[in-house]
This record gives C-alpha cells, sequence and structure tokens, in this order.
C-alpha cells in the first residue's frame, strides 16, 4: 500500500503540487509525551467514550504515547484531539473477540496459546513445539478458517501449566484465591488474603498439588499474605480474568483513592 501510495504520487507530483500551492500544508498531530500509568487511564477514558469505534491500544515505550486503534477518521479525530495517536485498523474488537472464542470451540489444543495483538490487529496464536501432526493441521485449519483475525506462529520452546492469579488455592479444607504472583530475593512468591493464611499454612492447585507454603500472614489490621512456592520454575505475572483470557501485570503503584480497580478470583 506504502508504495501504491508512492507511486500515485510520483506520477501526479505537478499536478498536486500546482493545485495546492496556495495552501498552507497542515501540521502534524502530535501525540503528547505520557508516563504508562498517565496512558493506561488515558485509553480506559477513551474506550469508554469510544466505545465500539475502538479496537484496542497499547503504550508506544520509546516515543512514550499511547497508540488507539480506531475504525474511522472520526474516532481518529476524537483520539488525536485528546493527545493519543490514532491508527484505522481493519479489525474491530467483537471480530478478534469471536475470533478467540471460536478457537476457544475448535481448537483447544494442549501446547497452544492464544491473544489479541492490539499492534498486528489479530489474534495471535502459537503453537510450542509439542504441536505436532494431526493436532498442527486441525490448529492450522481452524486459524486459516478465521482469514486475516488470526495468525499462527511456533513457539520453539513447551509450554507448561502454571497456576496464575485469581486461580483458586486449597489448603485443609478451606479455599481462597491467588493474588498474583511476585519475585522476592529471587525467589518466587504469591500474595493472597491474610484471612486465609491465618487459618491455612500449606497450599495446593486445583489437583491437589503442593504448590507453596506461607511465608508472612497479616490479619486483622492488614489483610494479605505471602506464600513461597515449593518450586522455583518460572510463574508468570498474569491474572485469569475468567473469560478465557488473561492479563499480564507489569507493575505495582500505590492505590488512591478513586482509582479503578479490577477483581478477578474463584469466588
Amino acid at each position: 500500500m506504502a508504495g501504491a501510495g508512492v507511486a500515485a504520487l510520483a506520477a501526479a507530483g505537478v499536478t498536486l503540487q500546482n493545485a495546492n500551492a496556495s495552501e498552507p500544508a497542515k501540521p502534524a498531530v502530535q501525540a503528547r509525551p505520557l508516563s504508562a500509568p498517565a496512558a493506561a487511564t488515558l485509553a480506559s477514558d477513551l474506550t469508554a467514550h469510544l466505545g465500539s469505534d475502538t479496537a484496542g491500544s497499547y503504550y508506544d515505550a520509546k516515543a512514550r504515547s499511547l497508540v488507539v486503534n480506531v475504525l474511522d477518521k472520526t474516532a481518529a479525530k476524537a483520539v488525536e484531539a485528546k493527545g493519543a495517536k490514532a491508527r484505522i485498523v481493519t479489525h474491530t474488537l467483537a471480530q478478534l473477540d469471536g475470533a478467540r472464542t471460536t478457537l476457544k470451540k475448535d481448537a483447544t489444543i494442549p501446547g497452544t496459546s492464544w491473544s489479541i495483538d492490539p499492534v498486528s490487529n489479530k489474534v495471535v496464536v502459537t503453537a510450542d513445539k509439542s504441536v505436532t501432526g494431526a493436532r498442527w493441521d486441525k490448529l492450522s485449519k481452524v486459524v486459516d478458517g478465521l482469514g486475516g483475525t488470526a495468525e499462527l506462529k511456533r513457539f520453539q520452546g513447551e509450554y507448561k501449566p502454571f497456576i496464575a492469579g485469581g486461580d483458586a488455592i486449597n489448603g485443609s479444607g478451606g479455599r481462597c484465591s491467588l493474588g498474583f504472583n511476585v519475585v522476592k530475593g529471587g525467589q518466587p512468591y504469591f500474595l493472597t488474603a491474610g484471612h486465609c493464611t491465618a487459618d491455612i499454612s500449606s497450599w495446593s492447585d486445583a489437583d491437589g498439588q503442593e504448590i507453596g507454603q506461607n511465608a508472612e500472614s497479616h490479619f486483622p489490621g492488614t489483610d494479605f499474605g505471602l506464600v513461597k512456592y515449593s518450586s522455583d520454575a518460572a510463574h508468570p505475572s498474569e491474572v485469569d480474568l475468567y473469560d478465557g483470557s488473561t492479563q499480564k501485570i507489569t507493575g505495582a503503584a500505590e492505590a488512591t483513592v478513586g482509582m479503578k480497580v479490577t477483581r478477578s478470583g474463584s469466588t
């Protein structure tokens, strides 16, 4: 498309130059520099305002700007007026969610994962090295059937199941929810509720496999517990959203009054 545009301009250069000679060039709209938290707040506001006219967003850390995917020029102007960078894309979030639903129904295959990638405006499906033969053929067929809304990639390692934030944890006949995974002194831990660790000291996953022992417990007063994993294997900083997707935690901050929060848990 870029090449065609250059060719067209080259062919019509003299005409355009003459026709626009008296018109001042419009300055390019510059996105204002934003910190990551400020970009997240702006993204939330724009999504609420524009609704289905947006198709996801992401933070360009190098340019320190928020990039918002939109479906038309009207939405693009609204985004730019707020200081973000607008990017007109093809696929709506509804289309991408539909692709993800199809994958869950027709291609739930061990060794695969998928997520909406706002940069490519597609659902990126990744298969590890264990997905071969008939399973690879089935996955490829489903992805191909989704047209341009999905693309298939290969991961040379092997996925292994790990417990994530929001998942159920069990101990001594009680159930709680894992908050999210953290690292302390280079070792893997997870945070959970202190009113859970006050009564239970050893924790297992849904399959009954022990996953950790309490390291700290604070309740009443404050309400949090820190549990050290029994294994120091990798543990992802993800939260299960209970809709077939997860959200990765990339940082932490002090909560402030009026801040929007999201809770996800097994209960």
